[in-house]
């Protein structure tokens, strides 16, 4: 939500290009996990959902990670204040740390 906030005040040519996508892959961060926790019967399928939100993931570069990208660019572009993006950027650091977390122990969190 603080990046949905923060990029409301980007311009209005950016609003199709980088206001979209870090808005899209601050988003997928949350559905994703959300997803992961619904499936915590089963192991594989836990971890497979997390890796989906992680730059080690099955993708080259995973939705936090993305985001972390876009956040530099705000702030290469002067949208975000130096301050705001680093805040924003240790904040996915630390959401980051508890998905790897999660990820090398599935087990403490698995149901069932």
């Amino acid at each position: 939500m603080k990046i949905f906030e923060a990029s409301k005040k980007f311009p209005v040519e950016e609003k199709y290009s980088l206001t979209d996508q870090i808005r899209r892959s601050s988003r997928s961060v949350c559905a994703n996990l959300a997803e992961a926790w619904s499936k915590r019967r089963y192991q594989a399928a836990f971890v497979a959902k997390l890796n989906d939100c992680v730059p080690e993931g099955g993708r080259s570069l995973a939705e936090a990670a993305e985001t972390q990208t876009w956040l530099k660019f705000a702030v290469k572009c002067q949208y975000l204040d130096v301050e705001q993006g680093k805040e924003l950027y240790r904040i996915y650091n630390q959401v980051l740390s508890g998905l790897v977390n999660m990820i090398n122990n599935p087990h403490c969190w698995i149901i069932g």
